[in-house]
């Protein structure tokens, strides 16, 4: 683990494969995985409450060690201030796209959100659409802020792939 510590975000458009690469990163640094979106969503795609889901991710990244995967950008510098590395997919939209379909008719779904379906609604499109445009540079912003921050931008699956090779 010496390429980085051991409180990982996992951040990167819908599509992107962060729950993919915290499941697989888990299981090689013996580090817990937490899924935001899981955290977030209860049942029937209701949202925790504002105030409800600050405290509950500081809970979250209070402790030792963790990979957490999920943008919530509005909540993001919650998470910075506890991260010691950044993980961040930054994929172009064609590749976003094309996951987000292929999971949505998946017949082996590995579901993350307690009782909720995968979605495929026009909003979740078009945020997926729009991210390299509208949420991405609110991301690059937010992450220069954060010097003492290790931070590693992989730009497509062949990089993602190598990235994890290297940690066997």
């Amino acid at each position: 683990m010496a390429k980085f510590g051991k409180k990982i975000m996992i951040i990167g458009s819908g599509g992107s494969g962060k729950s993919t690469l915290a499941i697989k990163l888990g299981e090689i640094l013996a580090l817990p995985v937490i899924h935001l979106d899981k955290e977030f969503w209860k049942n029937d795609w209701i949202k925790v409450l504002k105030a409800e889901w600050y405290e509950k991710q500081k809970k979250l990244v209070s402790a030792q060690e963790w990979i957490v995967d999920g943008n919530y950008t509005g909540s993001l510098e919650v998470r910075l201030k506890a991260a010691d590395t950044v993980i961040f997919l930054d994929f172009g939209r064609f590749t976003c796209m094309r996951s987000i379909i292929k999971r949505r008719f998946s017949k082996n779904q590995a579901e993350i959100n307690t009782g909720n379906p995968v979605k495929l609604n026009r909003s979740f499109v078009k945020w997926v659409w729009q991210f390299n445009s509208k949420t991405r540079p609110n991301i690059i912003e937010k992450l220069l802020e954060y010097k003492d921050i290790k931070i590693v931008i992989l730009k497509n699956r062949k990089d993602m792939k190598k990235f994890i090779e290297e940690l066997l």
